[in-house]
């Protein structure tokens, strides 16, 4: 079995500013769309490592941080956190998925297990920001 390389690393994505009242700057917006899109690629590296592969994303869910900042308030506000923390938990957990994957052990569980983690903390999000 060969060990898989992946060059993610959640390290490079912005942690959110304190979050304040009234409306969200383009810059706001910008960095949640990264944060999102940065535990989407966790998630699929993830799902290569359950051997589920990647993901398609629904426009529900790519677009979630901009239906976020339109709805502001606190929705908004939760999304932002449920993100942050949803990023918290992908990377230490593909880290350590990672880091035995290199030793030749096989992850297929453990990344089963995250993946589904994965998945209920997104749809909570999602639940919070709604359809649109």
């Amino acid at each position: 079995m060969s060990a898989m390389s992946h060059e993610f690393d959640l390290a490079h994505a912005t942690v959110l500013p304190p979050i304040g009242v009234g409306r969200r700057t383009l810059s706001e917006v910008d960095i949640l769309t990264e944060q999102w899109e940065a535990v989407h690629e966790a998630a699929a590296a993830v799902g290569n490592l359950a051997q589920l592969g990647r993901e398609a994303l629904s426009p529900e869910i790519a677009e979630l941080p901009l239906r976020a900042a339109r709805m502001g308030g606190w929705r908004y506000e939760t999304a932002a956190r449920g993100i942050d923390d949803l990023a918290a938990v992908m990377q230490p957990g593909l880290r350590a998925l990672l880091s035995l994957t290199a030793q030749g052990r096989d992850t297929t569980a453990a990344a089963l297990t995250l993946w589904r983690e994965f998945h209920a903390a997104r749809r909570a999000i999602l639940d919070t920001v709604g359809a649109g």
